[in-house]
């Protein structure tokens, strides 16, 4: 959702469709208080809306039929790293694979079109999808296609929805004391690879997107350590900051994060340093924040850094008794508190 509804305007603002507070409490207060009130057809076995978790999932037998849905509107619609095609079905690849399907069965795909779009550029968006489809063994397998008249869209959007089975269902709520808090890999590259972009910032290194299909990574952890997941969240929109602080309200839990260990590349440093905006806060589309039980950590560990997407990956937190639902960051001088943005700093970033 791009955009949520104020209290003392009636409108819409782009700023407050970012993941963070405004668009959790407009969600909370509109669509599930609607849409949680209609009767599940196997309500004892259902993750439905009003969980607000990374998709639904239905009981089928013995496994987890898992659906999520997602729009994509980001601008520059191509940037360093990649694209509003391959970040179409990367996001809904992850948010499978968040909650533990990590075998697509399919997804689709609806593209909404500006009149007089370059068909050029749609090619190349449609060759990186398929690119990002054979990464992820994600089939798309239906459809549709609309134009809109000329400034009645800002170029392209792109909605996916996709369709995945688990026999290991994990939920972002599912944190305990103690529990172990890994990140798989160093935050804020999408953010702010799209932000240099946008605003032609020129900096030294290389500062691309992490945007990545998250489903094998996942699949190594749950199938090398059973039983060693307690939860799962992508950090897109609001960052790693508005992520924790969803797993931690829904567990129960307080979350104490050692900032000192917490993986950021020289270049988001540099960038957000001169945009003056906190890498925890800034949306990634390729890494996965996962909860574990202490006991289990090494190993997760071990895991992840084994595979590509994971080299990176860090401990960087623990469940605690102290503040639940809050997030308290140990910056080495001391704790304080880790303020929750009240949406994502970087309006359509994805």
């Amino acid at each position: 959702m791009t955009a949520v509804l104020t209290a003392t305007s009636g409108r819409v603002t782009l700023k407050q469709g970012g993941g963070g507070r405004a668009m959790r409490a407009l969600i909370e207060k509109l669509f599930v208080r609607d849409f949680a009130t209609m009767p599940l057809h196997n309500p004892d076995f259902s993750v439905g809306v009003g969980a607000m978790d990374d998709g639904a999932a239905i009981r089928i037998g013995d496994e987890w039929l898992v659906i999520t849905t997602d729009s994509h509107v980001i601008h520059p619609i191509f940037f360093p790293g990649g694209d509003i095609g391959r970040l179409s079905i990367c996001g809904t690849v992850n948010d499978l694979a968040m909650m533990g399907a990590t075998t697509v069965l399919g997804l689709t795909c609806s593209v909404i079109l500006e009149e007089g779009f370059a068909l050029d550029s749609l090619e190349a968006i449609q060759s990186s999808m398929i690119a990002a489809c054979r990464e992820a063994g994600a089939p798309v397998v239906t459809g549709d296609t609309k134009v809109m008249g000329k400034r009645e869209l800002d170029g392209i959007v792109i909605n996916t929805c996709g369709i995945g089975l688990t026999r290991t269902l994990v939920r972002d709520n599912g944190l305990s004391l103690g529990d172990r808090i890994i990140v798989t890999g160093s935050i804020a590259e999408h953010g702010l690879a799209v932000m240099a972009k946008r605003h032609e910032i020129g900096i030294e290194g290389d500062l691309v997107s992490d945007v990545a299909p998250l489903n094998d990574l996942v699949a190594s952890v749950l199938s090398g350590a059973p039983g060693a997941v307690t939860a799962m969240k992508d950090p897109t929109r609001g960052g790693v900051s508005s992520a924790l602080h969803e797993m931690a309200s829904k567990s129960g839990v307080g979350i104490l994060i050692d900032e000192r260990v917490i993986p950021v590349t020289a270049a988001v440093r540099a960038v957000g340093e001169l945009l003056g905006i906190d890498p925890l806060h800034v949306a990634n589309e390729g890494k996965a924040l996962i909860g574990v039980r202490a006991d289990a950590a090494d190993r997760v560990l071990e895991i992840l850094r084994a595979h590509s997407l994971g080299r990176n990956a860090a401990v960087i937190g623990t469940c605690v008794a102290e503040r639940p639902g809050g997030v308290i960051l140990n910056t080495g001088f001391g704790k304080r508190l880790l303020a929750e943005p009240e949406g994502e700093p970087l309006p359509r970033i994805c």
